[in-house]
């Protein structure tokens, strides 16, 4: 018997049967999930200005090392490329990618490949986008006065789940849950993730990052309260081929587990706002316009600029969803300070 924070890791990444170490899941239109880096060229561009703004931030520092961890088969780097940012020259860009399958489609000409941040040097810029939402949970539930956390035993589907009592409780949990806990109903206890692992990754992203270097995250969640009043399947999900899959007990390894990130129990951030609110203060709006403004000049010719151009229409619409991904959240934390 295991934890789910061992089962989930093992269902996901486990060298021979995780969903994306053995090459069974993907990101993109012909894998599992879209993210905003799938929806088209328009994220990364946007992306692109910010980070020309810290390296001017920095000084324009040559070599601008930029690491993007949880790199998939590199689509970012090559929207990154593509976006033609004045600090291209300088760009030393980093894919960092556990899975082997998606390593192996990494473009060395764009980037260096690495399989984890353990071997990042250092870096002025970490970017990881929907990483942290795939980071292995401990799951505690509520019953009868006391937290037990859910274990994974033998057995079939949903019967493999065990309840025990939780050997520690973070205080974020006992404290924010608190007004609920008397209010719960027996037949609908309050559960929420632990998110250990995602809080000790950002601390390490934290840890590679030079003097005002920065992390930035995108991911869906929030705060570890809000979580508890949801039933665990509204935060806890599986996905396989863009459909929502079967419960987390059952076909190990065939499917994505992903929990939306309890927010307060990450470090906290220098900034947290909605992705649709990042986006737009770094001027996707006025991309959009451009777009339109090359579409109507050169629908005629129908050539692969004006196509583009067009598409940054729907690419946005996409991108700024309240109901989609705009809702998503733009974190941004600095580096650790020296001991």
């Amino acid at each position: 018997m295991v934890s789910f924070e061992a089962y989930m890791d093992a269902c996901l990444y486990d060298p021979e049967h995780g969903f994306y170490a053995s090459g069974v899941g993907m990101a993109g239109r012909r894998g599992d999930f879209l993210t905003s880096v799938e929806v088209g060229p328009l994220f990364g561009a946007v992306v692109a200005r910010w980070l020309d703004f810290h390296w001017d931030r920095l000084g324009q520092p040559d070599p601008f090392v930029v690491a993007d961890v949880g790199a998939g088969p590199g689509t970012f780097a090559r929207e990154l490329h593509a976006a033609r940012p004045r600090c291209i020259e300088a760009l030393d860009l980093v894919l960092i990618e556990r899975s082997p399958s998606g390593r192996s489609l990494h473009d060395r000409t764009l980037g260096r490949s690495l399989v984890d941040l353990d071997a990042l040097e250092c870096a002025h810029v970490i970017f990881a986008n929907e990483l942290l939402d795939n980071l292995a949970v401990r799951v505690l539930q509520r019953h009868r006065g006391q937290w037990l956390e859910v274990f994974v035993g033998p057995g079939e589907g949903p019967s493999r789940q065990r309840l025990l009592p939780a050997s520690d409780v973070p205080a974020v949990v006992t404290a924010l849950t608190a007004p609920l806990v008397g209010n719960a109903q027996e037949d609908h206890p309050p559960s929420v993730p632990v998110a250990r692992c995602a809080a000790e990754w950002v601390d390490a992203a934290r840890a590679k990052l030079v003097e005002g270097g920065r992390l930035l995250a995108f991911d869906y969640g929030a705060d570890t309260a809000e979580l508890a009043w949801r039933a665990p399947t509204a935060w806890l999900r599986t996905f396989r081929q863009h459909q929502p899959g079967t419960s987390p007990f059952e076909s190990p390894g065939q499917q994505d587990i992903t929990c939306d990130v309890p927010l307060d129990q990450l470090p906290p951030p220098l900034s947290r706002m909605r992705q649709a609110d990042w986006l737009r203060h770094w001027g996707i709006e006025a991309m959009v316009e451009e777009g339109r403004k090359i579409w109507s000049e050169r629908a005629a010719l129908g050539d692969l600029a004006s196509i583009r151009a067009r598409s940054r229409v729907r690419e946005a619409d996409a991108l700024l969803d309240p109901n989609g991904l705009g809702w998503f959240w733009a974190l941004e934390w600095d580096g650790l300070a020296e001991p």
